[in-house]
């Protein structure tokens, strides 16, 4: 059987601050992110299955996508648990959304945890192949199974 890649992009909203960076993105700023998602596998063999033909239904990637990256992350701020926190997310209703984490929040660091998240997520015969995360029109990161397993 062929093994078939699967893209799904995603698009949303997100602020980061680099703590301890000596340019601009010091500062909190925000970005229109746009996320693509690569799996493989091979499609359904069985004719009797209501997956025959497919890889992954697109609706069962899109639900976990969603539910381990893009819902949580839209309209949130990300900041490294590294930076005064508590200081930074003093303002009331302005910080409702946020995410402390244990890297710096660079596109690079953040494909390293959406990979982790998503991966343990897929069902057993697909596997993740790669993810590109756009912070701009201009500017991405990529992350490859192939390089890191």
């Amino acid at each position: 059987m062929s093994k078939i890649r699967l893209t799904k992009e995603f698009r949303f909203e997100m602020a980061h601050a680099l703590w301890n960076y000596d340019g601009l993105c010091k500062n909190i700023h925000g970005h229109s992110y746009i996320f693509q998602v690569t799996v493989i596998g091979e499609p359904e063999p069985d004719e009797n299955s209501p997956k025959y033909g497919m890889v992954m239904d697109f609706g069962d990637l899109k639900k976990i996508v969603k539910e381990e990256v893009v819902d949580p992350m839209d309209h949130s701020i990300v900041i490294s648990d590294r930076a005064p926190v508590e200081k930074l997310l003093q303002v009331p209703q302005m910080a409702d959304r946020y995410h402390v984490v244990s890297y710096q929040p660079t596109c690079e660091n953040l494909l390293v945890d959406y990979a982790q998240r998503i991966r343990a997520r897929l069902p057993e015969n697909v596997s993740l192949f790669s993810l590109k995360l756009h912070e701009t029109a201009n500017s991405f990161a990529e992350w490859f199974a192939s390089d890191n397993d």
